[in-house]
């Protein structure tokens, strides 16, 4: 019997140091894991271990194992994770699971609870949800000693930037950690402090946070209320996960459906975001049917080009996902603006061109040994080029004409590309083939 307590206290005791050392390979493994069984190891280890880990686990992982943690874990946790990801996990509960946890947690900490309240109150794409209200700031005219004495009294409050305030409590300067660990201690902190490069206000939307990183190549970005105060800052490595974030609801969102839907929400709850998008899926594949019905004497007369329909259309479905992907990823990653819009267009007609040449000489030359007709070859190449270049050229519009509108450049763009790559490549197909009828084996 001690035997085996001891080889499980052994085997505690292990999974405990492997998780506080290795938390990156910790959370790959738990990543693999059923939820339920990922959130029974979690629980028996120290919360500190347990915070070290979560950082590293994606949201949809994440909100399975936190449903699935006993409630004293799981209140223990929001009150020991960064603010950023304490708000992150708070705001994608339900509402009732939400003011039930912050209501256990309000018993032992009272400001704790008050705080992330007035957090949850600013919008989900603002800074102030993206920020760690976890900093440390020093008046100018403290000696390096004196600050590193504050910082031995509080070690949890250190981040890789720290922050100068002066007499009124304004923002005057930085100092990187690694400078304060490294100059003497006699000195000034503001003799070794730099200018705060840009900073971000509460309110500010999630763009911009992500243009300011990508501008100025900075580690963190302090945050300030309206008057100018020191509120918290935001690191680089929060908005590495937010992009992370970003690109994964936009995946689901280009194909209709919700970013509110998990991957164990129930099935009415993914038939009520699924549904309506597939309804207007539907009316628009009668469109593109339409389009084919038009030609519909032609096909029974050369019953050839109905073979061949799914081929126009499927490699101008292709070659738009691609033009779609590349541009909704400078969009999300803010490589590119709505200002970038001819550019980016006249880049993927070219490639749209080129692309289409390309495989219009393959596809022409397979229909010719298949058919022995060079007027059908001519036909299916010349259809390859132009619906290639209109389906490129629509890859790239459709999320930024959205941007532009005003809306979500993700929503359901493949929904309305897939339309448009359909009857670009069924028209320019059955056009083409319509104008050079006469060179077409009849039958």
């Amino acid at each position: 019997m001690s035997t085996t307590l001891n080889m499980e206290t052994t085997a505690q005791e292990l999974s405990k140091a492997f998780m506080a050392s290795y938390p990156l390979k910790s959370a790959r493994h738990l990543e693999r894991m059923e939820a339920a069984e990922a959130a029974g190891l979690l629980e028996i280890q120290p919360i500190h271990v347990v915070a070290g880990v979560w950082k590293y686990l994606p949201p949809g992982t994440t909100d399975a194992i936190f449903s699935q943690l006993d409630e004293q874990t799981a209140s223990n946790l929001i009150a020991f994770l960064d603010s950023h990801l304490a708000i992150a996990l708070l705001g994608r509960l339900e509402d009732d699971k939400r003011v039930h946890l912050l209501s256990r947690l309000k018993e032992s900490q009272p400001s704790l609870v008050s705080e992330y309240q007035d957090l949850l109150r600013f919008p989900p794409d603002s800074a102030a949800r993206m920020m760690t209200t976890k900093v440390q700031a020093f008046s100018a005219d403290l000696t390096v000693a004196d600050a590193l004495a504050i910082l031995r009294r509080n070690p949890g409050t250190a981040q890789d930037v720290l922050y100068l305030l002066d007499n009124h409590q304004q923002l005057v300067g930085e100092v990187p950690l690694a400078d304060l660990v490294s100059a003497q201690p006699a000195s000034g902190l503001a003799t070794i402090s730099q200018p705060v490069r840009t900073t971000l206000e509460a309110l500010d939307d999630k763009e911009l946070v992500t243009e300011k990183f990508e501008g100025y190549r900075t580690r963190a970005i302090p945050v300030l209320d309206t008057q100018g105060q020191l509120v918290g800052s935001i690191g680089y490595f929060e908005v590495y996960q937010s992009t992370k974030e970003d690109l994964a609801s936009d995946m689901q969102t280009m194909v209709g459906v919700s970013k509110e839907e998990k991957a164990l929400s129930s099935s009415w709850f993914a038939v009520t975001r699924r549904l309506p998008w597939l309804q207007i899926n539907l009316l628009t594949a009668f469109a593109a049917a339409a389009v084919v019905g038009a030609f519909e004497g032609l096909i029974a007369e050369v019953t050839a080009l109905a073979i061949l329909l799914p081929v126009a259309a499927g490699q101008s479905g292709n070659a738009g996902a691609q033009a779609l992907a590349v541009t909704m990823r400078g969009l999300t990653l803010r490589e590119i603006t709505t200002r970038h819009w001819n550019r980016v267009l006249l880049k993927e007609i070219l490639a749209g061109a080129l692309n289409g040449v390309a495989i219009a000489l393959t596809c022409a030359v397979g229909v010719y040994l298949w058919s022995e007709s060079v007027g059908l070859a001519l036909v299916i190449a010349l259809a390859m080029v132009l619906s290639l270049i209109i389906a490129c050229g629509a890859g790239a519009l459709v999320p930024i004409m959205l941007k532009r509108l005003g809306l979500d450049p993700a929503q359901s763009s493949s929904i309305v590309l897939t339309t448009i790559t359909d009857i670009a490549g069924f028209m320019s197909f059955l056009g083409i083939a319509m104008l050079l009828s006469d060179m077409l084996p009849k039958g």
